[in-house]
Parts: C-alpha cells; sequence; structure tokens
C-alpha cells in the first residue's frame, strides 16, 4: 500500500479524512488522519511496536526528533512522554503535518514542533531521533535520508528505528554500522526489528 505515494510533498489523491486511535499503556489518543498519508486506517504495526519496545525518551529540556512523522502517532507520544523536551515532527508531505500540527493542537501538546526537513534550525542536535523510516523511497534515498539526519544527532544522542524484516531491516543495519553508526538489534517480533542507532563518531578526515 502506497497510501497515494506519502512521501510526496503534495499527496495527488483525493481528501478522505477520518480519525484512528492510538492506545498505549500511558496513551489514549484519536488521531485526524488522511488519504495520502502513511498509514492512513490505523496506526502502522511497526509505530505500535516501536513505542511499545522502544527504550523511554530521554528526559529534560532536549530536543527530540520525529522523522517522517505523518499525522503524528511518535510525535505526540514523545511529546507526553516528555513534556519538557522539545518534539522536532518533520515530514516532506505537506497534507501529514497539517495533520500532525492538529492532533498536537487538539491533545494539547505545546512541546510538538510540526515542520518541513529544510525548517530544522541548523544548529539544533537531537538527544533522539525516532523513526519508521519510509524504506520505499528506494536504497538510496534512503540512505541520504538517514546520512543526513542520523548526522543530526547529538554525541551521546541514540536512533531508534523500526524497519520490516523482509523490507531490509538486516541489510539497513549492516550499512548503518559501516558507515560508523553503531547499530544493534533492540527486539525483534513479527517480522520487524527494533533498532537502536548511536551517533557516528568524528571521522579521522573530520578531526
Amino acid at each position: 500500500m502506497n497510501d497515494g505515494q506519502y512521501w510526496t510533498d503534495r499527496p495527488e489523491v483525493d481528501s478522505r479524512p477520518s480519525e484512528v486511535d492510538l492506545l498505549l499503556p500511558d496513551v489514549d489518543l484519536r488521531l485526524a488522519t488522511d488519504r495520502g498519508v502513511f498509514s492512513t486506517d490505523r496506526v502502522d504495526r511497526g509505530t505500535r511496536y516501536l513505542l511499545l519496545e522502544g527504550p523511554p525518551p530521554p528526559a529534560g529540556a532536549v530536543d527530540l526528533l520525529d522523522l517522517g512523522c505523518g499525522y503524528g502517532p511518535i510525535a505526540c507520544t514523545l511529546a507526553i512522554r516528555c513534556p519538557d523536551a522539545r518534539v522536532w515532527a518533520v515530514d516532506v508531505n505537506e497534507r501529514a503535518r497539517d495533520l500532525c500540527r492538529a492532533n498536537a493542537e487538539a491533545a494539547g501538546l505545546a512541546n510538538v514542533a510540526v515542520v518541513a526537513p529544510d525548517e530544522v534550525p541548523e544548529e539544533i542536535r537531537m538527544a533522539s531521533l525516532w523513526s519508521n523510516p519510509p524504506i520505499r523511497i528506494g536504497k538510496a534515498a534512503l540512505h541520504d535520508l538517514l546520512e543526513r539526519w542520523l548526522d543530526r544527532l547529538a554525541p551521546d544522542g541514540t536512533a531508534h528505528l523500526v524497519v520490516q524484516r523482509h523490507l531490509g531491516a538486516d541489510s539497513l543495519a549492516r550499512w548503518m554500522d559501516d558507515q560508523g553508526w553503531s547499530t544493534t538489534r533492540r527486539a525483534s517480533r513479527k517480522g520487524y526489528r527494533l533498532l537502536d542507532v548511536a551517533a557516528r563518531k568524528a571521522r579521522r578526515e573530520d578531526v
């Protein structure tokens, strides 16, 4: 299912608003969604798995990143769990950003900043990055995307990704590890891998 190519700036499919429930032990939200965004008819199983089995996000006044936020299940959950943090919800999809912004506002979450990729200030470094990355954009584009954002981690920051095994989770983990982002498998269940990715250490040519 491509959800009308949800990774494009402006989905061409007609709008058909709907709602989905996000129910976790500590979160109970009803989220607005629409055609042309990722997982329109329910919170994606991989996303839910990441939110259930991923580690607690860092506490305090830190910057957190939801990469490819869609209509906001990860961003809203992080904002609830870390009320002192600023959560950057980033997506190229304008419709998704509008939905995420509306969902954060409806939940009373003033600490969510919903932005396009180029709107994140260059000086910001993320204490933690969370993502159900858009594997279907293709390997080269995915690698470019991850390289851009994994290098926005703070020196002690960590990324937490959920990827389906049959869509290349293990080869992606090897690629990140080979590129200098130390990657470990946190958990695996029902065809999904949860990957923890450490910030890349400075390479010799960078020091």
